[in-house]
């Protein structure tokens, strides 16, 4: 049997302030929160994968559980993250983060048809909206 890796499950970005943080994912980009707590948020992405919130430097140490130990992980300074939408969608979400008040960074037309809309959250990690069409699986 081949070997198969599917899809990619998490996504984390590090975070300085998690409640600030966990505003801008709910309020902003109107993403479900599957889990809450002190150290970690985790959000539904279109019910495929999950995005991860983790406060900077509280995972250095890993994590002990009853069922288990999760190694130590951590990153710092801006990250970047595509998130995808409908080409349909674009404009909206450009309208809505306008009136968020979100500044728009920049903007880009692929050569497959896809649109790119760069913006950040209040940790400066680097967003991206895009629709179909800029790789080959997308």
């Amino acid at each position: 049997m081949q070997l198969n890796i599917e899809r990619v499950i998490e996504t984390v970005l590090y975070v300085s302030d998690i409640e600030r943080a966990a505003a801008f994912y709910q309020q902003v980009l109107k993403l479900p929160a599957m889990v809450a707590n002190e150290r970690f948020r985790a959000y539904n992405i279109g019910n495929q994968s999950v995005l991860l919130l983790f406060l900077e430097g509280d995972s250095v140490n890993g994590a002990h559980y009853p069922e288990g130990f999760i190694p130590p992980h951590d990153g710092s300074g801006p990250q970047h993250i595509g998130l995808a939408v409908s080409k349909e969608q674009l404009p909206l979400w450009e309208q809505h983060l306008t009136e968020q008040g979100i500044e728009i960074e920049g903007r880009m037309r692929w050569e497959q048809g896809g649109e790119s809309l760069y913006f950040r959250d209040p940790d400066g990690h680097l967003l991206e909206l895009v629709t179909p069409g800029i790789w080959a699986n997308y």
